[in-house]
């Protein structure tokens, strides 16, 4: 037995995408066959049954109706499939033989359009990546929008990583021969789909499909790594879209140097975009300054954090325009308003040129397009120069709303091919076939009442369906009335009987008719509106993106003045100097009491690193975090959280904050900490800004100490990154450095303590804390007092067997720095200084990690009782 001539056809039409799941149109379904079948009736909760496909064994389907298919291609693609659309290529009604079938589309993660599917204020990116050699390029589209990005640099994988960060996509394109380690790291980090291809499907054809798609391709000014990526992902969405990309015109090339670096960990550290434990933007920077107006804008604002400038005339542009609005009340306000009734422009391009758009999205437009001149006339009188640059160049597009005002009904249909699309007016066949379709319909109603009168059939109606056309329907207790030899049964129904006459059946024809060359011709109308429409694609674009980043401007004074914030100097002298300072988002989450605001000063000099020493829960997380994001907040061009604030311009941030491992790929918490410190020290510069909370807390208190001090000595000594630092540590040990390495300040949450409670006093003060009060913090959490006051003896115990000048001596080994290890000892004997380190005996050492390495905080009461058992057996064995 072979297979019938219908699944040599489905088979045929497979081979084109075996890596989909093929929706093959079989009349009013799309049915998938054999293993695509199994795969959706499991994920879309559907029946499998199956087909006889003239082989032994039934084939397994499953179907779905096809007006509904958007849904379930929802559920697909949100969970990484890719989707084929199989679909009829001719009428079926005229076919010989086996409707002819093709894949018209490819739908997939990362080409997806469809709105159900989208965020209104987030990218849907892809992105492609062509390595050759030590060198990498990227390239990274949005169908819905037409951005395409692309860069270049040298080959690291944490640089890749980076750069994969600052995108999220959805999908990626690489190469067959990548290396498995370098796609097994990505894939570690990133949930999204993978799709290989051979290096020749990046290289074929390059730079003239290239210069056919990008209106500003020059081949002299993108190396070959850019061309490669590029043409990759290209010529992935042409064979995946099968349409015109006419708003995919721009090649966008950026170098990762033209933006404030900041690595995979940093962005996660300080919540740049989402919170770190539910992934929400409720809780995110983004949250905060989010006050946009348009979906546009939401996506804008969501690049610039992510991308922060370096650049200080273009910070400062946007500095100076926020602090316009903020100064002028009405300007702000009614830009604010004239925004708020603009649609998404840049998807609505997108749908024009992939053909997707219909005529209320074309009203949409419109509309939007019309409260352009309100924009540009609000801001005919502003001073700053971008805000000047913005009405130069913000093209009102006045040509194409006529085109749209004059073409389109107000109230459009919202299926193109049900008629009702065009104004009246506008085609003299549009209103001739409506002038009929109208006198029809006239005609049926007096028909209707002259029947009526004439069979005294007081019931009698003329109706209409799709499948038998017009007819006149008598019930059933009136049949004994219905004329002789003029009604014609047409069909019989439980309760009623329908009929036709030979006038009716003339009128149906006009009418119908006129209906079906009206729907055709105003399709016709409506495709060639659109077409006219999508040659003005760019200055579209171009409008959209002048919007998109007066929005965020107008964002950025909304929250400043509702926040009072401040305007930061921006300098390139080194100097942080923040007065009063906020962390924007906690500040916003508090419900009770306000947040207590501190100051930062810091330079690359005489105050470049600071040590910051206190208890658990005092604030020093956040405190450093604030200032990290205060920086970011001055160089993506927004007012800070602050009374004033001077902030020089960083190329990175670097963060280490928290505890984290990565078990399946073999890494502890201790050694994953350990990677990100070696990231930081091999690629901060002295322009960066790092923050370093707790390093050496994950091994044994030595060798913990000792790496915390050589970090700190060696980012304060080493010339090529000798960077402002926040260094946050429960290592007391280490404030004895201030004095002996240059640069190196002290300074310690204030704490108040009463009698055995402690109060937490927010405030960062310059010197180092005495003490680390856990077992108050402990008492703070909960813990049982017999807990608790257990524990205050054993460390009075663990204190009086503290070896002051043995572990001096262990402090020492760290360092390769002779004068300082000398500096260190003769300062902490001159001012009788007490180091706690730890037992000197290995075994008590080890004993001594263990409490450290407590997480109470994390723990249930049952499990605290049991491990301060624990330790009380443990301690009476030494």
């Amino acid at each position: 037995m072979g297979l019938t001539p219908m699944m040599q056809q489905y088979i045929s039409v497979k081979e084109k995408c075996k890596d989909c799941i093929l929706f093959f149109r079989l009349g009013d379904f799309y049915e998938m066959f054999f293993e695509d079948a199994k795969i959706a009736s499991r994920e879309l909760e559907l029946v499998l049954t199956g087909k006889d496909c003239g082989l032994s064994e039934r084939a397994p389907m499953c179907g779905i109706p096809f007006h509904s298919a958007n849904m379930y291609i929802t559920k697909l693609i949100s969970k990484g499939y890719k989707v084929a659309i199989g679909e009829q290529l001719e009428d079926p009604a005229s076919a010989k033989g086996i409707v002819k079938r093709g894949i018209v589309k490819i739908v997939t993660p990362g080409t997806y359009t469809d709105s159900s599917f989208l965020e209104d204020t987030k990218n849907n990116y892809i992105m492609s990546i062509f390595v050759d050699k030590d060198k990498f390029g990227i390239s990274i589209a949005d169908v819905s929008t037409g951005e395409f990005d692309c860069t270049s640099w040298r080959l690291e994988q944490e640089l890749i990583i980076n750069e994969i960060s600052k995108y999220s996509p959805k999908e990626i394109l690489i190469q067959d021969s990548l290396d498995e380690s370098l796609i097994s790291h990505i894939k570690e980090r990133f949930n999204c789909s993978f799709t290989k291809f051979e290096d020749e499907f990046f290289n074929k054809d390059a730079y003239g499909n290239l210069k056919h798609q990008f209106l500003n391709f020059r081949e002299k000014k993108y190396d070959d790594l850019i061309v490669g990526s590029a043409n990759g992902l290209l010529r992935y969405l042409m064979d995946t879209q099968k349409v015109s990309l006419a708003h995919i015109d721009n090649l966008n090339h950026y170098s990762v140097v033209d933006y404030m670096s900041i690595d995979v960990n940093s962005r996660r550290n300080l919540e740049l975009t989402e919170t770190l434990r539910e992934k929400s933007k409720k809780g995110s920077l983004l949250w905060v300054l989010d006050k946009t107006s348009t979906a546009m804008g939401g996506r804008q604002l969501r690049r610039w954090i992510e991308q922060p400038l370096i650049d200080k005339i273009s910070i400062e542009e946007r500095l100076d325009s926020v602090q316009e609005f903020t100064e002028n009340i009405s300007v702000h306000e009614d830009l604010k308003n004239a925004l708020k009734q603009i649609y998404d422009i840049e998807r609505l391009v997108g749908k024009i040129s992939t053909l997707s758009v219909n005529a209320k999205e074309l009203i949409f437009l419109k509309n939007s397009i019309e409260k352009l001149p309100k924009v540009k006339e609000v801001l005919k009188n502003c001073k700053s120069d971008l805000l000047k640059k913005v009405y130069t160049n913000l093209d009102d597009l006045k040509d194409i709303y006529n085109i749209l005002d004059t073409a389109i009904s107000d109230s459009p249909s919202v299926s193109v091919k049900e008629g009702n699309i065009i104004k009246d007016g506008y085609n003299n066949n549009v209103d001739e076939l409506r002038q009929a379709k109208s006198h029809g319909k006239e005609w049926i109603a007096k028909l209707e009442s002259s029947e009526r009168e004439e069979t005294s059939i007081k019931s009698l109606k003329v109706g209409y369906n799709k499948v038998f056309g017009y007819y006149i329907e008598i019930t059933k207790s009136n049949l004994n009335m219905v004329p002789e030899g003029k009604y014609i049964r047409k069909q019989t129904l439980a309760n009623c009987e329908r009929y036709i006459t030979e006038e009716l059946k003339e009128m149906e024809e006009k009418i119908l008719g006129a209906e079906e060359k009206l729907i055709n011709i105003e399709y016709e109308l409506f495709a060639s509106i659109r077409d006219e429409i999508s040659k003005h694609i760019d200055r579209m674009k171009k409008s959209a993106k002048l919007l998109s980043e007066l929005d965020c401007l107008c964002s950025f004074a909304s929250v400043a003045l509702e926040h009072n914030y401040c305007k930061p100097n921006v300098v390139d002298s080194g100097d942080i100097d923040i007065h009063e300072g906020r962390h924007p988002v906690v500040e916003n989450m508090i419900s009770v009491g306000t947040f207590v605001a501190n100051d930062t000063k810091i330079n690359t000099t005489d105050e470049q690193l600071m040590l910051i020493t206190g208890p658990n829960m005092a604030g020093k997380s956040t405190y450093m975090r604030q200032v990290a994001l205060i920086v970011i907040m001055a160089q993506i061009g927004s007012f800070v959280p602050a009374q004033d604030a001077i902030i020089s311009i960083c190329d990175k941030i670097f963060t280490r904050i928290g505890a984290s491992d990565d078990l399946a790929a073999g890494k502890s918490t201790f050694m994953v900490e350990m990677w990100e410190v070696s990231n930081i020290l091999k690629n901060a510069t002295s322009k960066s800004l790092i923050i370093l909370d707790e390093v050496g807390r994950g091994t044994s208190t030595y060798d913990g100490l000792s790496i915390a001090w050589s970090v700190v000595e060696y980012i304060c000594t080493n010339k090529d990154i000798k960077c402002k630092t926040l260094f946050a540590t429960h290592y007391h040990e280490l404030t004895s450095l201030e004095g002996v390495i240059n640069g190196l300040k002290n300074y310690s949450i204030a704490v108040k303590q009463i009698e055995d409670d402690i109060v937490f006093l927010r405030k960062i003060v310059p010197g180092g804390a005495d003490q680390s009060y856990g077992i108050e913090v402990a008492k703070l959490a909960g813990l049982p007092e017999k807990v608790t006051s257990r524990a205050k003896e054993i460390l009075e115990d663990l204190e009086k067997e503290n070896n002051n000048e043995i572990a001096l001596d262990s402090i020492g080994k760290a360092s390769d720095n002779k004068d300082i290890k000398k500096d260190v000892k003769k300062k902490t004997k001159k001012d009788n200084e007490i180091v706690q380190i730890g037992f000197t005996d290995i075994k008590k050492d080890d004993f001594l990690k263990d409490i450290c390495d407590i997480d109470i905080m994390n723990m249930t009461p049952m499990d605290c009782m049991n491990t301060l058992y624990k330790i009380i057996k443990d301690a009476k064995n030494f």
